[in-house]
């Protein structure tokens, strides 16, 4: 079989189209019609620009002929002290004319050499359940550390509740990075995330501060996407809940929603639904072509779950959350 390649830090556009080529012909065999393909800008944008605290290996093999890639992986190394022991696959795909001739089982024998190398004793992906995906990571050794449901609300005019919060508190927002005055209470927000159900996954939550938030927001906006960002401010200043959603391309009608949550002491108070409607007007405001959100809950994030139902999330389909642990060192 042909070498691998390895993808530099700033990937030409031809090596782009290439990898963009092999994501969209899989997305096109492994998941459902309705599930929007990524846009060239959202891989390009995650070739070039790192998530924060992380290093990127990214790996692909050649098709027989030269033409193009039939298969590629891109793995995360987190470079934060929670993580240094774990990691991210962020793709392991192959073409499906491609599949069955030993080419993932290829890609998947040099990440194992750069994790061993790294020293990360365990490494996890996202991947949809009852496929082809699951079955080979099965059987390279992985099991499902954290089942998950991808739920998808269509934006109507059904959805156009008006946004209630308790007196005294009121609505602050963005879009792109975090503005300076509330870059501090809202990485203490983000510690809410913390208790999120995680099941026996290895990777912990971040620990957020100031700089973290800017650099993660940054990413995003970087890569070419668009990131609004709503959030619930108690009358002492603190931000009580807040959501994160992502349009990965200036095109895209379907966004993505990154995190919501509330802390802890301000739970019970219906914030969590005020902050997803408030999003709704957002989106409307700035002009969006956004007609639906995805978000992923796990399968025991019972009060998330009933937020969800009560705006109109249906479930789509269900994936998890793989591991492998690894020998140690």
């Amino acid at each position: 079989m042909t070498d691998l390649l390895r993808l530099t830090a700033s990937p030409t556009e031809a090596e782009i189209d290439a990898w963009h080529a092999v994501v969209t012909d899989a997305h096109a065999r492994d998941l459902p019609a309705a599930v929007p393909a990524p846009d060239r800008v959202e891989t390009a944008g995650a070739l070039r620009v790192p998530a924060a605290s992380s290093r990127y290996v990214r790996l692909a093999v050649p098709m027989p002929d030269g033409d193009g890639y039939a298969g590629v992986a891109s793995l995360r190394l987190f470079d934060d002290e929670e993580n240094r022991a774990t990691a991210w696959i962020d793709r392991l795909v192959v073409r499906p004319d491609q599949r069955r001739r030993g080419i993932g089982a290829r890609l998947w024998r040099e990440l194992r050499e750069v994790l061993a190398e790294e020293k990360r004793i365990s490494v996890s992906l996202e991947i949809e359940l009852g496929g082809e995906g699951e079955q080979f990571a099965v059987a390279h050794g992985s099991t499902c550390a954290l089942p998950l449901v991808m739920y998808v609300q269509r934006i109507t005019e059904e959805t156009a509740e008006p946004p209630r919060l308790p007196a005294g508190y009121r609505f602050v927002h963005w879009n792109g990075v975090v503005p300076d005055e509330h870059a501090e209470p809202f990485a203490v927000a983000h510690g809410a995330m913390a208790d999120s159900p995680l099941g026996d996954v290895d990777e912990k939550p971040f620990q957020w501060d100031a700089d973290r938030i800017r650099a993660a927001q940054n990413a995003v906006v970087e890569r070419g996407g668009v990131m609004l960002t709503v959030v619930a401010v108690a009358p002492d200043g603190t931000h009580a809940g807040y959501s994160e959603l992502v349009q990965r391309a200036p095109g895209d009608v379907r966004a993505l929603q990154y995190d919501t949550a509330v802390a802890p002491a301000y739970r019970g108070l219906g914030l969590g639904r005020a902050v997803k409607l408030r999003m709704l007007e957002l989106l409307a405001e700035e002009g969006l072509p956004v007609r639906e959100i995805a978000t992923t809950v796990a399968d025991d994030n019972g009060p998330m779950r009933a937020v969800n139902k009560l705006l109109g999330y249906r479930p789509e389909r269900s994936i998890g959350i793989y591991q492998v642990r690894l020998p140690s060192a």
